[in-house]
């Protein structure tokens, strides 16, 4: 299935996209004619975390469609698919992505010494802007705020207290089953489905937000800074998740280019990790981190006013969003 959040005459509701994504299917009015439980579908968190029997409904419903029951996507706005996700963490599972960015930073602080060169030098003794050791003994991440999510064709406005703007072409898993103390070989089963996410960046606030050793704080948490969409598809839909190619496109010109295969952390590392001691729990959205030159800061190149960005997933679509400057 491929499910959407959509808002049609000033009415939000559960959709599954059908006719290569050009019309909606109004899953609860689908379940209110067919005698069933509409309330299953009154949001999309009620139907991820209501389990297999909303989900086997779902396709029942699609298999049984009702032309009463559907509206063109045109006539359409949609949300993030899952608007406020019951939980948003962010990970780093690109080395590529890493040594990119590494590499970006320390060429920017050395071109503002006085002595580049040496400067360079410096950086590469110290050690500073290398992947540490830990990162390749498990997953690292930070918790993202679930309350600042948007979805495809929303306008993302520019913090008023940065002037570095960046996109991150990242990959995201939707749990559907939670648990706790998840096995990696057992982690997938615990996946609803996958989506697209742009994690905006204000890049100078997160810098010097981390140079406290804690952070990315206000680099990250702005309104709309999570972008997620343009649906969920679902896992039995998806398939192999690790063999997708990722681009992003920025005013119609291609910046980056990666592919899922390149994950070294992959979701099955993941899930297991943070379940550890913790449980985990419908609705949770865990993000992949960036793929290898997947921003703009691992080209030095970054957003400008009235920029469209456009993140395109195979299997998926694409999430487009335009970003804007406070006047």
């Amino acid at each position: 299935m491929r499910l959407v959040t959509a808002i049609h005459r000033d009415r939000e509701f559960t959709g599954a996209w059908l006719d290569g994504d050009t019309v909606v299917l109004d899953l609860g009015h689908a379940a209110r004619e067919a005698g069933e439980n509409e309330r299953l579908f009154a949001d999309m968190q009620t139907m991820i975390s209501s389990g297999p029997r909303a989900w086997d409904l779902a396709r029942e419903l699609i298999l049984r469609r009702s032309d009463q029951c559907v509206v063109p996507t045109a006539s359409c706005r949609l949300k993030a698919p899952l608007p406020r996700p019951a939980q948003l963490r962010d990970f780093l599972c690109f080395e590529q992505h890493l040594l990119n960015a590494f590499a970006a930073a320390k060429e920017l602080i050395a071109s503002r010494s006085a002595d580049p060169e040496a400067a360079r030098q410096e950086l590469e003794r110290s050690g500073a802007y290398s992947i540490p050791p830990v990162w390749y003994q498990s997953p690292i991440y930070y918790n993202a705020s679930r309350f600042a999510v948007g979805g495809t064709d929303t306008d993302v406005l520019w913090p008023a207290y940065s002037e570095v703007m960046d996109y991150e072409l990242e990959f995201a898993a939707v749990i559907g089953i939670g648990g706790r103390d998840i096995a990696a070989e057992d982690a997938l089963s615990h996946v609803f489905g996958y989506t697209v996410f742009n994690d905006f960046s204000a890049r100078d606030e997160q810098f010097r937000a981390m140079a406290g050793r804690l952070g990315p704080g206000k680099g990250k948490d702005f309104d709309n800074a999570n972008i997620l969409g343009p649906c969920i598809v679902t896992a039995d839909e998806m398939g192999d998740p690790y063999a997708l190619e990722m681009t992003a496109r920025v005013n119609g010109e291609e910046w980056s280019r990666g592919n899922t295969s390149s994950m070294f952390h992959r979701f099955e590392q993941v899930i297991a990790h943070i379940s550890r001691s913790e449980t985990l729990h419908a609705g949770e959205v865990l993000g992949s981190g960036t793929v290898g030159s997947g921003c703009g800061l691992e080209q030095n190149r970054y957003l400008q006013h009235g920029d469209l960005v456009e993140l395109e997933i195979e299997r998926i679509g694409v999430l487009r969003n335009r970003v804007l400057r406070y006047a």
